[in-house]
């Protein structure tokens, strides 16, 4: 079994700027820069026919290339007892959420179920544990606004997870180019 997901992937000046972002937070596990990315759609554990397939079906997506933006940031779990992450928010376009769709939908041609949960595009910048509320808050105001782009994505890439005991690694195995009229 693999864990596979898919994802845009950020410029190395963007992700440097990142790292600039990190720290300074109680139980924050900070996500390597090598590994930042906009995940497009989380595939999970997957037998090695289904991933061949999900490489097949992602393989014949039609999509042009479109410019997104990162816009802010703020954290995952405000409905919750405790925040478990870190994020920088992408501004929500059109051509984003339309790759995004076709993507879950590739991946229900090749076997997985549709993917029902609200799509919120993001950077995860860290992973926490038991860290306060109010420190989170914090660091969201800290450093004043966020923002990078136009950037463009010109691809999209089929990721493999490695999970590790402190994080995991990422690794690229098949890139897709955004060349196509929608």
């Amino acid at each position: 079994m693999i864990r596979l997901f898919v994802a845009l992937e950020l410029p190395e000046a963007v992700r440097q700027r990142l790292v600039g972002l990190q720290g300074g937070v109680p139980g924050a596990r900070w996500v390597a820069p090598e590994n930042l990315h906009v995940t497009l759609r989380f595939l999970g554990e997957v037998d090695e026919p289904t991933a061949q397939d999900i490489d097949a079906e992602l393989a014949r997506l039609v999509a042009a290339p479109f410019l997104f933006s990162l816009d802010g940031k703020d954290y995952f779990g405000a409905g919750r007892k405790k925040p478990y992450a870190l994020i920088l928010t992408v501004s929500r376009t059109d051509p984003l959420q339309a790759l995004r769709d076709k993507i879950d939908r590739a991946a229900v041609a090749a076997g997985l179920p549709p993917d029902d949960r609200k799509y919120r595009p993001h950077v995860t910048l860290a992973r926490l544990r038991d860290t306060p509320m109010e420190r989170v808050r914090r660091w969201v105001t800290e450093h004043g606004p966020f923002h990078a782009g136009p950037l463009p994505a010109e691809r999209f890439v089929l990721f493999r997870s490695h999970l590790g005991s402190t994080a995991a690694a990422y690794e690229p195995l098949v890139t897709y180019p955004l060349t196509g009229l929608v």
